[in-house]
Parts: C-alpha cells; sequence; structure tokens
C-alpha cells in the first residue's frame, strides 16, 4: 500500500496537532530552514508580527525534518486542515524526501514523495534575511494566538535536537534569546 506522506520542518516536529499513522524521521535535499516569514495569525499580530521559518532553496543543503504518513480515510481532512494552518503565504509543494528507519535521524531505510508547505518570496510575509540581532528582537516581543514567538523557536531547537538532527540558525536564534542549548535526549512536546 502507498502511503502518503506529509513533511513538516517547524512546528509540525513538535506540534503536529493532527492524526498520523507513522511517524519517521526525514531528511531533504536542496533546501535550508530560515526565519525568514512574518506570522501575524500565530506567533505574533498585525501590530507585532512574529517569524517563523520556511524552506528556501540552497543546492548541496541537506535539511532533517519529521513525516508524518496519513491515514487514507482522513488524508482529505487533514489537509484541509493543514491548509489553514499555513494559509499565510504558503504554498503547498511535494517534493521527494528520504526516510529513517525510525523517529530519529539515521540511515535512510527508503524514499517517498511528500506534501510540504513553503513561503516564498512572492507573498506579503516574506521577510527574506535580517540580522540575527533584528530577528531575536522581534521574536522576543511577538506573542500570537498561538503563543509566544519565543516558545516556537526554544521548542523548534529542542526537538530538532532530539531528533538527532540540530539545526545551527535555528540554535543561534535559540541562544541568541538566551535559551540554554537543548539536550539531545529531550523530547518534544
Amino acid at each position: 500500500m502507498t502511503r502518503s506522506w506529509v513533511f513538516g520542518y517547524g512546528s509540525l516536529i513538535w506540534r503536529p496537532a493532527m492524526p498520523y499513522a507513522a511517524r519517521r524521521a526525514a531528511r531533504i535535499h536542496g533546501w535550508a530552514r530560515r526565519f525568514w516569514q512574518a506570522s501575524t495569525d500565530h506567533r505574533g499580530t498585525p501590530a507585532a508580527p512574529g517569524r517563523v521559518v520556511t524552506l528556501v532553496p540552497a543546492p548541496g543543503a541537506a535539511l532533517w525534518g519529521v513525516a508524518y504518513a496519513l491515514d487514507a480515510a482522513g488524508e482529505a481532512d487533514v489537509l484541509r486542515g493543514l491548509d489553514v494552518r499555513e494559509q499565510q503565504g504558503y504554498d503547498r509543494l511535494e517534493l521527494d524526501v528520504e526516510l529513517a528507519a525510525g523517529e530519529v535521524a539515521g540511515a535512510i531505510a527508503t524514499t517517498a514523495r511528500a506534501r510540504t508547505y513553503v513561503a516564498t518570496a512572492a507573498n506579503p510575509h516574506f521577510v527574506g534575511p535580517e540580522p540575527l540581532d533584528a530577528t531575536a528582537e522581534v521574536v522576543r516581543r511577538a506573542r500570537g494566538p498561538s503563543g509566544d514567538n519565543v516558545t516556537y523557536v526554544v521548542e523548534l531547537a529542542a526537538a530538532l535536537a532530539a531528533l538527532g538532527a540540530p539545526d545551527a540558525d535555528v540554535a543561534a536564534l535559540a541562544a541568541r534569546l538566551g535559551a540554554a542549548p537543548p539536550s539531545p535526549g529531550r523530547r518534544p512536546v
């Protein structure tokens, strides 16, 4: 049976908030994770937008996240929910993912096609590169319906460490916010 997969590289790693049949560590190539998307609907408001991650093309790069296998019976509902969750400037696309044998980054067991959401420069909430101190200042003050922006950064850093695939950019922002380096053994919430 062919499974339908969703690839998460941001909050979907630590807060999937959707039903799924299986969860695997997954790797993609040619992309990097960056805090280049403003959030006025989840981790900020129109008056004080937060920062969340998107994927940007990065030839030669490899990036770890999590892939979720969806049950065929609930797939349409899950995708509708994700379309709402990722509506502020994110487009759904399909990409090739390499699936690890389990929930921690490691040897690749198989490959699959997965859906993911990417915010491109074509959307009005795309920020693009900015100095780390500027991003940290935005994150410190932003809070939205899904909670404060600092929690988003800290939980993402911890989830990536628990996945066995820390991300230098996420860790640098978490450190700039004064967060302790995440423990590799910590399980994401």
